[in-house]
């Protein structure tokens, strides 16, 4: 028996469909107020608690790891952590131009091909979760040695004795992290790590319901994540406080701005609408870095905007507001900000993919046509 919805239901965008069932991820939070929660724990309670490694074990195995379950995931992403030769060539040849996210979308796809279990079911559970760790290793390495190569300069090969985080920055900087950096990325990288059914989440998830392989479904989510509308408002949020400038400019700026009507960008949520608790979470972190690297005007300048745009408008800031900021303070170039939002979302997209080979059912929804009806065909002499 047919469980097609009426025709007549239409869902502009989506908005409002329930595609899944997931035990991941609850944007509802306790008692339906709104949230967010991984595996059932509240971010705020996670935040500052667990590292992005126990974030990403969490999402992958179901559960928060223990001591020594921590102490073997750790060991076997350190291990992953150096990426094929070829591929490390294949960066130097690809032109300086090109978008980071289309290196890191072939970056995955190469990466396959060395996997010692490239050929295993899409279906292998146990497979598919080590994949899912290996990925998570490598495409932390993938994107700091791009941006090395961008940059002009050799890159710098993983340490095993740094954690996730630090690792990331020793790569890109040539030097380990002050301890405040460190915690301030591990932190923006577990508020990153999942979100639900958004566009790369549901991008990767209707891919391998065709029970194509996870590194495809992943690729499927990094060229979704890609477009502006989804990856890419931390970069644009930047640009925001760039054009500012100043502290001094910054109320005058955000005056014109809202009389214009002018979209922007880091305000805002699809789901949240009493505002994001990322965005409150890493709001505290940006002070502190501001004040050890010397760029205080950076938060004096965003305090007006944000005050403006969240009275006037009624759009508290969502994450993409303060990581911008947060990774300025790091020395992080704004061409790699959505690349590191992806390779701290591969954990949660490979869990949504572990999930949908699990208990999987082709995705398949329908379209209503409203195109012309009822054309009689003609002979070619006579068309036009």
């Amino acid at each position: 028996m047919s469980t097609a919805a009426p025709a007549d239901h239409y869902y502009p965008g989506l908005e409002g469909v329930i595609a899944c069932e997931t035990a991941i991820c609850n944007l509802e939070g306790r008692e339906g107020a709104g949230g967010l929660e991984y595996r059932g724990y509240r971010i705020e309670d996670l935040a500052g608690q667990v590292s992005y490694e126990e974030t990403a074990f969490l999402l992958l195995h179901g559960d928060l790891p223990t001591r020594t379950q921590l102490r073997d995931f750790e060991a076997r992403l350190r291990a992953a952590r150096v990426i094929p030769e070829p591929l490390v060539a294949l960066f130097r040849q690809i032109p300086a131009h090109v978008h980071p996210m289309d290196v890191l979308r072939t970056s995955v796809s190469v990466l396959a091909h060395f996997d010692p279990e490239v050929n295993a079911p899409p279906t292998d559970h146990a497979a598919n979760v080590r994949k899912a760790e290996r990925m998570v290793a490598q495409m932390a390495t993938a994107v700091a040695c791009r941006e090395r190569i961008v940059q002009g300069r050799e890159p710098v090969p993983p340490r095993d004795d740094l954690d996730h985080a630090a690792n990331f920055l020793y790569m890109i900087h040539g030097k380990p992290p002050s301890e405040a950096m460190r915690e301030a990325f591990d932190l923006s990288l577990v508020l990153y790590t999942e979100h639900e059914l958004n566009a790369s989440t549901f991008a990767a998830r209707v891919t391998v319901s065709t029970l194509s392989d996870i590194y495809s479904g992943i690729v499927a989510a990094i060229g979704t994540l890609k477009g502006p509308l989804h990856g890419g408002a931390n970069e644009e949020a930047w640009k925001v406080l760039e054009r500012v400038g100043s502290p001094e400019r910054a109320d005058a700026w955000i005056r014109d701005a809202l009389a214009r009507k002018e979209r922007i960008m880091g305000f805002g949520h699809r789901v949240y609408k009493t505002g994001d608790p990322r965005a409150r979470i890493l709001k505290e972190h940006c002070r502190r870095l501001a004040a050890e690297v010397g760029e205080e005007r950076w938060e004096q300048v965003a305090e007006p905007i944000e005050r403006a745009v969240t009275e006037q408008k009624k759009l508290p800031p969502n994450v993409d507001w303060p990581s911008a900021r947060l990774y300025h303070y790091m020395g992080l170039d704004i061409s790699i900000y959505t690349p590191i939002f992806a390779m701290a979302r591969v954990a949660g997209w490979a869990a949504h993919i572990i999930e949908q080979l699990d208990h999987n059912r082709l995705m398949r929804p329908r379209a209503r046509y409203v195109g012309p009806p009822n054309r009689p065909l003609q002979p070619i002499d006579q068309r036009g």
